[in-house]
């Protein structure tokens, strides 16, 4: 078991990092961080030259390939980083210098025992693109195929385990202090990074999603994932067709090529929908630099590594939120949020409806230009604090992939209105769900289910435990052991006389090496 100093050690040189980037100013100046975590921030920039404007994606690129995947997933969370923090962590998009070639060819021939040219006709040793967990490389099979080789790179799964048993320590640590700090959850986040991280470890499980949702799209014309080279896929070795096309990134090549931009934007949205609220099952990682125009117009998507799951029920709600926020139904949206248990009990609907309506009013009537979906979730981030709403963390991935959606959108057609685009499409869904013929089958098979669980229903009925709304259960949280200071000033003194001495001998060193 790694010890406390160990921990405190890594967390003083990643502090310290991030201080020398201006990323930890917020935590400084924000009136909610708990008293001894914004002491902690201003002894890690003690003696280091802040830049005027915070650089946080490149303070968490400079600390490595497990700090791009927490900015990624802080990303999602403006209520507990901040808006400005949030936007720019949406940047990061995995770049890292290249793995030598030696080895990945190891690596390889180790996962499949063979040697490469036995798999593969020719192999680019110069990569495609070099991410934080993996790297890509243009190849063609001995069958004539040509094909993408996605390689995990060397070692990148023992450092995440590493790194993420000192997240989990930190948010531990951070939620026995209470407040502000423990309603945000920060124990959750790093428990779904690392559910998120251990799906991308394992390059088997992303070729796996990318054959589900595959299936999942046929009946979307216009959207193509890649076929898998099954032959030639291991846990840390993926095979793929290879994809020639423009990047959606490219807005003047697209254009060049004669793509109708206004389609594509309009495609890109219904795609998204339809895979977070018909089919339950998106990719979540859909940034510019993982999407392409094929020259028939199609666009296609890569990297599978993160996904999102949504049940049957809450894609209902999901829905209904949408349409209620696009037609101004503020009081459905609200009995929405009560029904599924996101507000405690003792807030009132219509309180909570008129807080919705600040948060959607401003936004019906403007300009097209002026509507986003970015604003209206951070609209909804900012109310959640005073109706006691903890985090939703099947929703986070959610959260973040609409936000892309719509600026991959509206870098292709900067007059598009999300509101418009997704209203037919979400209203048709609602009608198909909650027609005639539906609701019927719902209620039979409802009242079948209910049938079968009533022994446990009276069971809980009597011990005064609350049914479960729409939320699945959290992932379990790893046990931690806790530094056993007593009462809470102790260990924030302990924490503040360990985190000044890091500092001053990281400041001295600095110094002695310029």
């Amino acid at each position: 078991m790694t010890s406390h100093a160990t921990h405190l050690w890594r967390l003083l040189k990643w502090g310290r990092t991030l201080a020398r980037h201006g990323a930890l100013r917020g935590i400084e100046r924000d009136p909610l961080t708990p008293a001894p975590v914004r002491r902690l921030a201003r002894i890690a920039r003690f003696g280091a030259r802040v830049p005027a404007q915070p650089r946080y994606a490149a303070a968490f690129e400079s600390i490595g390939p497990a700090a791009i995947k927490l900015g990624q997933t802080l990303a999602t969370r403006p209520d507990l980083v901040g808006e400005e923090a949030a936007r720019d962590l949406l940047r990061l998009q995995d770049a890292l210098p290249p793995v030598p070639f030696e080895s990945i060819r190891k690596q390889i021939e180790q996962s499949f025992g063979r040697p490469l040219e036995a798999l593969y006709a020719t192999f680019d040793e110069k990569p495609v693109g070099a991410a934080s967990i993996a790297q890509v490389h243009r190849a063609r099979t001995i069958e004539g195929r040509d094909v993408a080789v996605k390689v995990l790179r060397p070692g990148v799964i023992e450092q995440f385990n590493r790194d993420i048993q000192t997240y989990e320590w930190a948010a531990a640590h951070l939620e026995q202090l209470g407040g502000e700090v423990a309603r945000l959850r920060p124990r959750l986040v790093i428990a779904n990074l690392k559910r998120w991280t251990a799906r991308e470890l394992d390059l088997r499980r992303e070729a796996a999603s990318s054959s589900e949702l595959a299936e999942a799209m046929q009946a979307e014309p216009g959207y193509t994932v890649p076929t898998i080279d099954w032959d030639r896929t291991s846990g840390r070795v993926m095979t793929m067709e290879w994809i020639d096309g423009i990047k959606i990134a490219d807005r003047d090549a697209i254009v060049a090529a004669g793509h109708d931009t206004k389609a594509l934007a309009a495609r890109l949205v219904n795609a998204f929908l339809r895979q977070a609220i018909a089919e339950g099952f998106f990719h979540a990682d859909m940034h510019q630099g993982n999407l392409f125009v094929r020259a028939n117009g199609d666009i296609v998507a890569i990297d599978f590594g993160i996904m999102g799951r949504i049940d049957r029920r809450a894609r209902m709600w999901l829905a209904e939120i949408l349409y209620g926020l696009i037609t101004g139904n503020y009081r459905r949206v609200a009995e929405i949020h009560f029904e599924a248990q996101y507000v405690p009990a003792h807030h009132n609907v219509a309180e909570f409806a008129t807080a919705l309506r600040a948060v959607g009013e401003p936004m019906r009537g403007k300009p097209v230009s002026e509507l986003s979906v970015g604003g209206m979730l951070d609209g909804l981030f900012a109310i959640t604090r005073d109706f006691d709403m903890q985090t939703q963390p099947h929703l986070l991935l959610l959260q973040k992939t609409m936000v892309m959606v719509e600026g991959v959108a509206t870098a292709l057609d900067p007059d598009i209105n999300m509101w418009e685009t997704s209203g037919p499409y979400v209203k048709e869904w609602l009608r198909t769900e909650l027609g005639p013929e539906a609701k019927a089958a719902d209620t039979l098979i409802e009242n079948w289910r209910t049938l079968q669980r009533l022994p446990d229903l009276v069971r809980r009925i009597e011990e005064h435990y609350p049914a479960k709304g729409a939320a699945p259960p959290p992932p379990p949280l790893t046990e931690i052991r806790l530094i056993g200071m007593g009462s809470g000033w102790k260990y924030a003194a302990v924490a503040l006389f360990a985190a000044l001495g890091g500092a001053l001998a990281m400041a001295l060193a600095e110094r002695l090496i310029s």
